[in-house]
């Protein structure tokens, strides 16, 4: 996470918590060090973020402290309040629990809508204690260009071991798809990622590649149904 978005992360959750925070627990919820908070935390102040504490017990962000409001008209706040909930049906849970963090942000400027609905059912949450594939590791991969070595079972149950390029990742209703070059097949295919019993994240890279492969997947609409078998 950039610095930037963490000291917002930061404000959002003093803002909303009913107790005082330890640095250790803003650690564990941003993913990085005590000794980072406490930089973030003498950053704020400085700035003049009015919050309060000390380390050791904790920090509290004084009432009446608010953020600019959101740049967005009615419609646009209501599109997205239906696009984070919407992703609850992706079963991609690095995901889901970065739309709540937004939703909670929209809701502390705006106000809840309760009114505006969307159904949970949708693909299986990617459960890593349950042998599921981690998306974010699928997600990191494609962002870094990072080759993967995949087992995959097919519809069949034919198992195959494959380095593939990471290219995109398509979110079907009931399950989602990792789009990527495939080395065996030497040609694009698709792997869901319910089908993916194993996954490693090789020290091989494809920088600068990643951009044309993509152009040209996207020309050939390779997340059609008809080319969706791997």
């Amino acid at each position: 996470m950039r610095r930037s978005n963490r000291l917002f992360e930061i404000i959002q959750i003093l803002r909303s918590a009913e107790r005082p925070m330890t640095a250790e627990m803003l650690a564990r919820q941003n993913e990085v060090s005590a000794r980072t908070i406490y930089r973030d935390i003498s950053a704020l102040q400085i700035m003049g973020t009015p919050i309060e504490g000390e380390p050791g017990i904790g920090y509290v962000m004084r009432k009446g402290y608010d953020l600019p409001p959101l740049n967005f008209d009615l419609e646009e706040i209501e599109a997205l309040r239906v696009g984070l909930a919407l992703l609850s049906r992706t079963g991609d849970s690095a995901l889901q629990y970065a739309a709540r963090r937004i939703h909670a942000k929209v809701d502390a400027l705006h106000g809840p809508a309760d009114w505006l609905q969307v159904a949970p059912w949708g693909a299986p949450l990617d459960d890593p204690a349950k042998g599921c594939i981690s998306v974010s590791s699928l997600r990191n991969a494609i962002r870094n260009e990072r080759k993967l070595r995949l087992t995959y079972r097919d519809d069949q149950g034919q198992e195959t071991v494959r380095t593939v390029r990471p290219l995109a990742l398509v979110y079907h209703l009931e399950c989602m798809m990792l789009a990527g070059w495939c080395e065996l097949r030497a040609s694009f295919r698709h792997f869901r990622t319910d089908r993916i019993y194993g996954c490693d994240v090789l020290d091989d890279r494809f920088s600068g590649q990643s951009g044309a492969l993509r152009a040209i997947w996207l020309e050939q609409n390779p997340w059609s149904e008809a080319s969706a078998g791997a």
